[in-house]
């Protein structure tokens, strides 16, 4: 357990930092932009070059990987929605917005630094892949979802475009395709530019971090939405668990693959999910109690997780003879 504590202390210490700080020193959510741009445009873009670079290209393809990820996501996403639009008789927009609190795990901020931190650089590349291609699936459902609702005001030729849009310019979708590009090539960059890169790629997890709890700091909960009885639970518990499950039982994969996608789904609520709320009108303040309340509580379940995981109490594999 002093393992684990070692591993997420200091990781939740800098989001704790960061809230603490938020609260004391008086300032508004817009006081964040410099450093916000710094971490998206910057930091974390440079992180995944850097490792997707210098891995050998046979480790970048694994779509059965990639698709049993999105599978086990995706159904978790229904899963909410589904309980929304039953048991809360929630509207498709506002169940979407659910079921992104349900399945959008911080796997940007988050993701890299605690993945790294607990299975070394190696975890880079499953991280990666979850990163973009989970991306690609919240970027592609969110609108889907609000034009089916009425909700989204444009053509089908507008909206995959501006689907595709965002995809294509997510900073850390360009730098995974970049690094894996050079990885192709065995590009190796000028000695001082990968110094650069590597000042930044250092930076990446502690500002992420630090600006995560400062977000959480200058956001306030009036009440707590009934809703997070079920979004909570299904981010922090189902997810890793389908996850799991699914993993185990889709294909014959690495033990580090395996822990680092299941340690992702774990992650609370992505602040993404307050954005796309604030852009659609809908959950928004629930969105952000959502993020709040399942990031205090991922201190616990994610140093569970962790402790089961290092502690070789959970196989990589549940069902090793199903492939």
């Amino acid at each position: 357990m002093v393992d684990v504590a070692g591993l997420v202390l200091p990781f939740f210490g800098l989001i704790l930092l960061g809230y603490i700080l938020a609260k004391l020193i008086r300032q508004g959510r817009e006081a964040m932009g410099w450093l916000n741009v710094f971490i998206i445009y910057l930091a974390l873009p440079a992180l995944f070059f850097k490792l997707l670079s210098t891995t050998p290209v046979a480790e970048l393809v694994s779509w059965n990987f990639v698709l049993t990820n999105i599978l086990a996501t995706f159904t978790v996403f229904l899963s909410v929605f589904c309980i929304a639009r039953t048991f809360r008789h929630s509207g498709t927009a506002e169940a979407t917005i659910q079921g992104l609190g349900g399945a959008y795990g911080n796997i940007g901020y988050m993701g890299p630094g605690l993945a790294i931190l607990a299975f070394g650089e190696a975890a880079a590349v499953p991280v990666a892949l979850v990163f973009c291609f989970e991306n690609v699936m919240h970027f592609t459902i969110t609108p889907a979802m609000m034009a089916l609702s009425g909700k989204e005001r444009k053509t089908g030729t507008q909206l995959i475009f501006s689907v595709a849009r965002s995809v294509v310019l997510h900073p850390f979708i360009i730098a995974t395709v970049f690094g894996i590009g050079a990885a192709v090539i065995e590009f190796v960059p000028p000695v001082p530019i990968e110094r650069l890169m590597s000042y930044l790629a250092q930076a990446a997890a502690p500002s992420a971090l630090f600006a995560m709890g400062v977000t959480l700091g200058v956001s306030s909960i009036n009440k707590v939405p009934v809703e997070l009885s079920y979004v909570v639970p299904f981010k922090l518990i189902f997810h890793p668990l389908v996850m799991y499950l699914f993993l185990s039982f889709m294909g014959d994969f690495d033990e580090l693959w395996v822990f680092t996608a299941v340690l992702l789904a774990a992650l609370p609520t992505a602040t993404n999910v307050f954005i796309f709320g604030q852009q659609y009108g809908f959950w928004v303040e629930n969105s952000s109690a959502c993020i709040l309340v399942s990031t205090i509580f991922s201190v616990l379940s994610v140093s569970v997780l962790l402790f089961l995981i290092t502690n070789n109490l959970v196989p990589a594999d549940l069902f090793p003879d199903s492939v």
